[in-house]
């Protein structure tokens, strides 16, 4: 059975049905508890579990991930949360060197079950220092899955994945989505990781996006198929586990790949995507792979500066005209339909947070 939730909704779903499950889950974070709730991912939780299981933690992100990674290895399933994918950053240490490593250095005979939330995203100001997206430096150290949901049901089935996965696993969520509503399954249901899934099929052109640009990518998609253009949108879900096998089936079958990111360009998700499609599948592309991601530079604060910095919808079809060799009247069209600023969303986003 299925109903309509958001995103959000979904997260929080994840979370009741994993701890419900197994005792030995535990949620700690800074804003767990508080009237917010992380976004209400973790609403009723504590009041469901109690404070020992649910609880607030210091804002001390390294020593709190050593202790995480502790529980893990004396049998607890710790969820992890962090408001922004940047305060994360002080405990890369305890990631790399002791999460992401352990299972290898013992011979597996220990594991980390630690699920790290992360969130990312955007505008109204947000800056450099609280909108960055590393995902591509979490998803380069061996020993870790990355994942990156951009729908609801996604969101639910990799979270419940994640969680009951016997390694560390960093899943990365894009502010922009939270509010997204979609279709999720009732009760326990899980998506593998290392998945990814053809959100739309076509012929002419592969788009291979992730979290928020999936979403861009849509809109694009809708616009190009008014103009006659059919092409094959991949949501990759999963950074690491890459889905290669899915991937170069479809740029086989349509001959030209266009990669999305919403990171820094230079040595991107996007730029492994396009390297070892042209070095494996140099015979079958019909025009040189192509990839829009953000300049490779901090970035800026002000309204002025991020116009035109993101990608959006309008960059991808205008891409794909040029990558096809044919007009795309599809951009006018989303250029004059635009009635937001360029640093929301939509007119139902309340950020900032």
């Amino acid at each position: 059975m299925t109903r309509i939730i958001k995103y959000t909704e979904a997260i929080n779903e994840a979370l009741h049905e994993a701890m419900a499950q197994d005792e030995s889950v535990l949620l700690f974070g800074l804003g767990v508890d508080d009237p917010k709730r992380i976004f209400a991912t973790t609403a009723q939780l504590v009041e469901r579990f109690g404070s020992e299981r649910v609880f607030d933690m210091p804002t001390a992100e390294n020593a709190m991930t050593g202790i995480g990674i502790g529980a893990s290895l004396l049998g607890f399933r710790p969820v992890m949360v962090h408001q922004r994918l940047d305060f994360f950053l002080l405990a890369m240490d305890q990631l790399v060197n002791n999460a992401a490593k352990w299972y290898f250095m013992f011979g597996g005979q220990k594991s980390v079950p630690i699920t790290i939330r992360l969130v990312t995203g955007r505008g109204w100001g947000q800056g450099p220092t609280h909108s960055q997206n590393l995902h591509a430096w979490f998803a380069h150290i061996p020993g870790l899955k990355v994942v990156m949901p951009a729908f609801p049901a996604d969101a639910k089935g990799m979270l419940l994945s994640a969680i009951f996965d016997d390694n560390p696993v960093i899943v990365i969520e894009h502010r922009w989505v939270h509010a997204l509503e979609g279709e999720v399954v009732n009760g326990d249901w899980r998506i593998p990781l290392g998945k990814g899934r053809v959100v739309t099929s076509g012929d002419a052109l592969t788009i291979v996006a992730l979290s928020y640009m999936t979403i861009e990518a849509l809109h694009a998609v809708e616009q190009l198929k008014q103009d006659g253009i059919y092409c094959e949108l991949i949501d990759l879900r999963s950074i690491q586990p890459l889905d290669w096998e899915l991937i170069f089936t479809s740029v086989k079958k349509t001959g030209r790949l266009l990669a999305l990111d919403i990171a820094a360009t230079s040595f991107s998700v996007a730029s492994e995507l396009v390297a070892r499609c042209a070095i494996e599948l140099f015979a079958d592309l019909k025009c040189p792979p192509r990839k829009l991601a953000l300049p490779d530079c901090p970035v800026p604060t002000s309204f002025g500066l991020t116009k035109g910095f993101y990608i959006t919808a309008v960059d991808i079809v205008e891409t794909v005209g040029a990558m096809l060799n044919c007009p795309v009247p599809g951009a006018e069209r989303l250029r004059a339909a635009q009635t937001t600023p360029h640093d929301v969303p939509g007119e139902w986003f309340k950020g900032p947070f």
